[in-house]
């Protein structure tokens, strides 16, 4: 079920509320400590791995693996066997990198397949008696405040309302934020149970023409809508100058469809912003393709051919009860946040 506050609690006061810059060159920072942050999420796990730097941090290793932890969750209400083999197998991979960087101090976190399984809890066990990662259960409004930490500024410069959003596995958050002070301070938040895995297995790919796949996606679209319809009531009515970002394997990837990359460029897509009709277009282009055909497309491939859709329908959602003109491109979210989060524990200026 939906949850949503009306008014946020913040981040505590010690966290300064502005976004880390991550330097393009690693300088070497021997007396300061090396941080981790590992976000296990519906559909993939991701670890990042950095030491403070002047006003930022530098990634010294990072990891990404799809894992699908969610799949099936949502007609079994647990996590396959098949799923936590795959998640076990990823996080192995990260518990050598923690201790090969001699990794002084990491928050590791579980999201939506972990709150929703009846094997979630079970299932952290097994991860920590395993790999010795002790996964945190987040809460949805935590993980909308971590998010937003990580990427808020790359927010496109005006005074206007801002709306941030996570679109991720088996659920969507989404944050509406007041930049009007020094630290922006979150207004609002919403997390909606859809997410690219969730919403894929609501329909399911069997179609035999284009026509069938786009009537699905609308499916999709108004399951969206309706999730988001609470939250859309709180908005503020006046949308001039309204600002959005996103941060998701979605946004990304559409982002380097608009831009007919070759390959997935980080440097080209983070910061990038796109016009909102842009990512309509392709969106519902990509709606009327087969699976075939969206895996031949560059950046995308047979990974993300099946869930990609799922998470247009979530996008164009979004649109429709924030019509921004132009969508800012985030290649960065919950990960940034825990470290900027850790390190400004710390005292370090980030």
């Amino acid at each position: 079920m939906a949850q949503i506050a009306a008014t946020a609690p913040q981040a505590p006061a010690h966290v300064p509320v502005h976004a880390a810059s991550i330097r393009p060159s690693e300088r070497r920072y021997p007396n300061r400590h090396t941080y981790g942050a590992l976000d296990l999420g519906t559909n993939n796990c991701r670890l990042l791995i950095a030491r403070p730097a002047d006003e930022g941090f530098v990634v010294i290793d990072a990891f990404s693996r799809v894992v699908r932890l969610g799949e099936g969750l949502a007609a079994s209400g647990r996590i396959s066997d098949a799923a936590i083999d795959r998640a076990l197998s990823a996080l192995s991979v990260c518990s050598d990198k923690l201790r090969r960087r001699r990794v002084s101090l990491a928050r590791s976190v579980a999201t939506e397949a972990c709150r929703r399984a009846v094997n979630g809890r079970h299932f952290v066990e097994r991860v920590y008696n395993e790999t010795g990662i002790a996964l945190d259960i987040i809460a949805p409004e935590e993980e909308a405040r971590l998010a937003m930490l990580g990427c808020h500024r790359l927010l496109e410069p005006g005074e206007g309302p801002a709306l941030i959003f996570d679109i991720g596995g088996g659920s969507t958050e989404l944050v509406l934020i007041d930049t009007d002070g020094i630290n922006p301070k979150i207004k609002s938040w919403w997390s909606a149970p859809w997410g690219v895995v969730s919403l894929t297995e609501s329909e399911g790919s069997d179609f035999k023409d284009a026509d069938e796949r786009y009537a699905a996606y609308g499916r999709m679209r108004e399951r969206v809508r309706h999730a988001f319809s609470r939250f859309a009531e709180m908005l503020p009515k006046e949308r001039d100058n309204i600002r959005l970002l996103g941060t998701s394997g979605t946004v990304t990837t559409l982002a380097s469809v608009h831009l007919a990359l070759p390959s997935y460029d980080r440097r080209a897509i983070d910061g990038l912003m796109v016009p909102s009709d842009s990512m309509r277009s392709i969106s519902q282009m990509m709606a009327r393709m087969s699976i075939e055909e969206r895996a031949q497309l560059p950046c995308i491939g047979m990974d993300r051919a099946d869930l990609v859709v799922a998470g247009c329908a979530i996008l164009e959602a979004i649109l429709d009860i924030w019509p921004a003109t132009t969508l800012g491109v985030a290649d960065r979210g919950i990960r940034e946040g825990i470290l900027r989060s850790l390190m400004a524990r710390d005292g370090h200026a980030i």
